[in-house]
């Protein structure tokens, strides 16, 4: 094991993908705790369709002439602005309208995956970027892209890490929080803020289908086994880190795709804990 390890930091790409992966499935499983307890964890989902949408319309646009002007569009800038706007968007319409919670992420996640696939069939077709950006491309790495996801990610979890207490009673009890003097509104934006750059992260390395498995299955996990917060927020961290690093030898291995593998190891580790908690608990469900 330790020979296969060795072998695969010996490429730079791969050293890249492991360096980001660590830090995103980190910040992923830091947020997810919270998302998963709000009833809202398949906000990522939502949020990496709305990424897909923008990063279509980037690569339809990047390169066209108009106006003797030649268009540039940077895929990973253009879906963190139109994801942040989303997730702001997604956050108010929950709270002041009738479509509430996965209502709201369904309406949003469907319709943006729909404009996403008519972009893409109308420009360039079903190639090969199309499935990059669905299932994940993290290999593929350029070293500007590294620069912004490690600096973005290391922002995520200093940002978590001051305001914990907040996000904490946020999550908890809203009414208790906004009694407490806690300003829930911006606690609740700058969540939703932190999950949209996440999400665009995670996009590079498990791609618009899988990003979700990175928010809810470490917290799941974790959730088996561990009761207080701090515990499951520690234990979810720990559980994301192993898994990305377990998928990724896994994927070197057998040449299996890296976002599915990551995601296979988390199934098993999802599984495993259940099966203790189900011993530990004799028997009760």
């Amino acid at each position: 094991m330790i020979d296969i390890i060795m072998e695969m930091w010996s490429f730079v790409f791969i050293q890249r993908a492991i360096i980001v992966g660590l830090l995103v499935s980190l910040c992923a499983a830091l947020l997810g705790v919270s998302l998963v307890l709000k009833r809202y964890a398949m906000i990522g989902t939502g949020l990496s369709h709305v990424g897909f949408a923008a990063m279509a319309i980037a690569m339809a646009i990047d390169g066209m002439v108009v106006a003797g002007l030649n268009i540039s569009a940077d895929p990973l800038l253009i879906s963190l602005v139109v994801v942040v706007i989303a997730a702001f968007f997604l956050l108010r319409l929950n709270e002041s309208s009738r479509i509430k919670g996965d209502s709201a992420v369904a309406l949003i996640s469907t319709s943006a995956l729909a404009i996403g696939v008519i972009i893409i069939s109308a420009t360039s077709g079903l190639n090969t970027d199309t499935c990059n950006v669905m299932f994940g491309s993290i290999l593929a790495m350029a070293r500007a892209d590294v620069y912004l996801s490690v600096g973005l990610s290391i922002t995520v979890v200093v940002l978590f890490v001051l305001f914990y207490k907040q996000l904490f009673a946020v999550t908890y009890d809203e009414t208790f929080a906004k009694a407490t003097g806690t300003r829930v509104e911006v606690y609740k934006s700058l969540l939703a803020l932190l999950t949209a750059v996440t999400v665009v992260l995670g996009m590079r390395m498990m791609g618009a289908m899988l990003i979700a498995s990175l928010t809810i299955f470490p917290a799941l996990s974790a959730m088996r086994l561990c009761k207080r917060f701090l515990s499951v927020v520690i234990t979810a961290a720990v559980i994301a880190v192993i898994c990305f690093f377990a998928g990724m030898v896994l994927s070197y291995q057998w040449a299996l795709p890296p976002g599915a593998s990551v995601v296979a190891v988390n199934l098993a580790i999802f599984i495993t804990f259940s099966g203790i908690a189900f011993v530990k608990q004799g028997g009760r469900t």
